[in-house]
């Protein structure tokens, strides 16, 4: 087997993997849940080679995730659901059909026209959907309402932005972020006297709700959340990097070292950043 830029080398590649006498032992008793999490993984530094602007790493993780849908392809086909080729239709199929302006006539000729038109199409491809599960006896969405359309599925601080972009269409919103931050000022409190009150139960809850409301003002402001804190995320490592190496540059250590003389060189790294911007 050699490597190719085919698309039908890799997909012979995953059927050799997953061949029951002669594949991969680990591969063959693989099922759409155990590969579940690597897919949610790779489509993460997928984000990540691309938020550190590193093509070669983006080139090979585009790869890893291309692999996790010929995966799931592949497990399908051998139970007669669909194949990687279906895949390919279904999208381009979608593509073609969610862009009339593009592909057919369409009097979309701007952004917001494109917009409304992509929301009618959906809704369109919803209701199909729908009909599709009847006829094949499936059991129909448990989602309903209006904010039936936002996936559980999604992580945390997506979904509670989304949640809160779905109410925001109905007027269900804060009008300017001021009053969001009293918000935040009173879940703090509330998060305090629950761990006042030591009820770990009461504390995740109003953790959560701080969390949400902290959400509401990055959508106010026009900062994706999630974004916001993978940047801070980023900057806590480049910081305790740091302190590792000034420990290790003075023969120390991390396990030795006090909280007094970690912070002291955490307050340095920042005192760096802030001459180098």
């Amino acid at each position: 087997m050699e490597p190719s830029r085919d698309i039908q080398r890799l997909i012979a590649i995953m059927a050799a993997l997953r061949e029951p006498k002669t594949g991969c032992p680990w591969d063959i008793v693989q099922t759409f849940e155990t590969i579940k999490p690597y897919t949610i993984e790779e489509a993460y530094e997928v984000a990540d080679a691309i938020e550190r602007h590193d093509m070669d790493d983006l080139c090979d993780e585009l790869g890893d995730l291309l692999l996790q849908v010929v995966y799931h392809a592949q497990m399908a086909e051998e139970v007669g659901e669909f194949s990687f080729g279906d895949v390919v239709e279904a999208v381009t199929r979608k593509m073609i059909r969610r862009h009339p302006h593009v592909f057919a006539r369409s009097d979309a000729d701007t952004p917001e026209a494109v917009k409304l038109q992509w929301d009618e199409i959906k809704q369109a491809e919803k209701a199909d959907r729908h009909r599709r599960r009847m006829r094949r006896g499936l059991p129909l969405e448990e989602h309903s309402g209006h904010l039936g359309s936002v996936q559980r599925s999604f992580p945390a601080l997506v979904e509670a932005l989304k949640l809160q972009e779905r109410a925001a269409k109905v007027g269900f919103d804060w009008s300017e972020p001021a009053p969001i931050l009293d918000k935040v000022e009173e879940e703090i409190g509330e998060l305090r006297q629950a761990l006042n009150d030591g009820d770990r139960r009461k504390v995740a809850d109003e953790l959560g709700d701080l969390i949400f409301a902290l959400v509401n003002i990055g959508r106010h402001v026009g900062t994706d959340p999630e974004m916001a804190l993978r940047g801070t995320n980023t900057k806590f490592r480049r910081r305790f990097s740091h302190i590792e190496q000034e420990l290790h540059a003075g023969g120390e250590t991390l396990d030795a070292a006090s909280l007094e003389r970690m912070e002291e060189l955490w307050q340095a790294a920042k005192a760096i950043e802030r001459q180098l911007t």
